[in-house]
């Protein structure tokens, strides 16, 4: 008996040595790693519905915010925004630098599950360029051999420069040598589509139930006006550099809302501050304001009076104090915009904004003469009524108003305002129902081929109605020019052009004001998106 209590006793006094070994082993684990014990989950504010979570038919950067989580390309970005490989494996040019072959990475598949191959590329490539998808982005094609014909219903499909030869080898053949090809392809637009499921269902990228995508994430439920929310994508290839498992992207318009959902924690990421808070937020350890690769700007029709008049539009453009604009009211370290272009394209001179310079000041005597000749010419006895059209978005109201009072102060015009929610605003702009109107250009990529494409007479991106034949012509010589200063210089020559006829009048060239919780770590920050969170996690303050 006494043997049997000595065992007893031993055992326990064993266990509980070994208890409390367990708990300091968990305990240590707990504090080495944060993230173990921390959910990998994120709420962020998008602000608005995205109008297509379509690669082919996406224009905007909400659409695009969403894309660039859900899909992959040929080429992608590292965290410092340098493009790399993304899906090309392998890259071979040839030696005139016209045909690119690219070898599709082993491990690439879809979010089903199924492979992705080379014609899942020169499928969604010939889709976008196909008429009657309406890609208002095919343009960004055409440097491919016969994509613009094909776009324009002047050739067949095949004649396309982009082919599979076979599951891993896709071939695509330029008109010309372009420097920045491989950049170019990390856009939404060059991202690949599942060709069986748009064939059974071309409204496959409307709900997330018929949703296949191939990127680091993959949609799992939208919720239309409401949110979108997505979820790491066990098929991506590169699934171990994912930390996060869930990314809800929140549709809250209202500046002043979305801003005290983020106070509550609600949301752990905003961007576009409240104007009224911004002096208030400097300084904190969560706020930030971000370069951003963008032009805020108001559209002319230039097929509605008083618009037609070219003197009109470079009045109102003279008439608006951007200084006080920048400083008073939007208060977020906006840069006043006298061009097209904004800051931040590197060239062998410098940067493309500072050497080109201003195309224009702000005088308002010489405004209210341009007003006066105008109105002669055209034969107005007064001004034809103007109304301003925005989307609905609190920091644009504030900027609209500040721009109607500046106009009726400084040039004696009255104007009026109207807003629209952002689908809406852009069917209405796209159809040229408006005489003037605000819209933001940031470049897919940072070059100023980008921002000035806007303005091509066959974009369908241009809603001015502008069209300049030598402004064209530059443009296109510009992708073809092999010296890269004498491609610049083209392209200063067609920002002159289009501003000379201003068509639209810049304002600011943008940044962009985020808060984000201070728990999640490693989003990589582009000056031509929003925070990219294929490597974010939630570590704990």
């Amino acid at each position: 008996m006494k043997k049997i209590l000595l065992l007893m006793i031993t055992i326990l006094a064993l266990s509980a040595v070994l208890a409390a070994c367990s708990d300091k082993d968990s305990s240590d684990t707990s504090d080495s790693s944060s993230k173990k014990t921390e959910k990998q989950e994120i709420v962020v504010n998008a602000g608005s519905e995205p109008p297509a979570i379509d690669p082919a038919l996406a224009t905007d950067t909400t659409s695009g915010w969403v894309l660039d989580h859900i899909f992959e390309g040929l080429y992608t970005r590292d965290k410092d925004g340098k493009t790399v490989p993304g899906l090309a494996e392998k890259t071979d040019v040839s030696e005139d630098g016209k045909t690119y072959t690219f070898t599709i990475r082993d491990g690439a598949k879809w979010s089903d599950g199924s492979p992705l191959t080379a014609n899942d590329f020169e499928f969604a490539w010939k889709h976008v360029l196909n008429p009657d998808t309406g890609s208002s982005f095919a343009f960004y094609l055409y440097y491919l051999v016969n994509a613009e014909e094909y776009n324009k219903g002047n050739v067949e499909a095949e004649d396309v420069g982009v082919k599979a030869l076979d599951e891993k080898t896709l071939e695509v053949t330029l008109n010309e040598p372009l420097g920045y090809f491989e950049t170019l392809l990390t856009m939404w637009t060059f991202y690949p589509i599942k060709e069986e499921l748009v064939a059974s269902n071309e409204s496959w990228s409307a709900e997330a139930k018929t949703y296949v995508s191939n990127g680091p994430f993959k949609m799992t439920a939208w919720e239309h006006d409401s949110e979108v929310v997505i979820e790491k994508n066990d098929e991506y290839y590169d699934k171990d550099s994912v930390n996060l498992d869930k990314i809800t992207f929140k549709m809250v318009s209202e500046a002043t809302t979305y801003y005290q959902m983020y106070k509550t924690g609600e949301l752990d990421f905003i961007k576009s501050l409240p104007t009224d808070v911004i002096e208030s937020e400097k300084g904190n350890e969560d706020f930030e304001i971000a370069p951003y690769y963008g032009t805020y700007m108001y559209m002319f029709n230039v097929e509605k009076e008083p618009f037609t008049n070219e003197k009109v539009r470079k009045a109102f453009g003279m008439a608006i104090d951007r200084k006080v604009l920048t400083e008073n009211v939007t208060l977020a370290g906006e840069i006043p915009a006298y061009g097209m272009v904004p800051i931040g394209a590197d060239t062998p001179e410098g940067d493309f904004r500072e050497v080109g310079g201003d195309y224009f000041e702000e005088d308002f005597d010489k405004a209210k003469k341009l007003i006066e000749e105008g109105m002669a010419e055209e034969g107005w006895t007064t001004l034809p009524e103007v109304t301003l059209l925005y989307n609905t978005d609190e920091n644009h109201k504030k900027t609209a108003e500040a721009v109607q009072e500046m106009l009726k102060q400084n040039i004696g015009v009255d104007i009026k305002l109207a807003n629209q929610e952002w689908k809406t605003y852009l069917e209405t702009t796209k159809t040229h129902n408006f005489q003037m109107a605000r819209m933001g250009w940031v470049g897919v990529f940072v070059d100023p081929v980008v921002n000035l494409d806007y303005y091509l007479g066959d974009s369908p991106n241009n809603r001015t109605g502008w069209i300049n034949d030598d402004f064209d012509r530059l443009m296109a010589e510009s992708k073809v020019e092999q010296d890269t200063a004498k491609r610049y210089e083209l392209l200063h020559q067609a920002e002159e052009i289009l501003m000379a006829d201003f068509p639209m009048m810049p304002v600011y060239f943008y940044t962009n004001t985020y808060l984000t919780n201070e728990s999640i770590k490693g989003a990589a920050n582009y000056v031509n998106r929003f925070p990219f969170m294929k490597w974010a996690e939630v570590t704990g303050k």
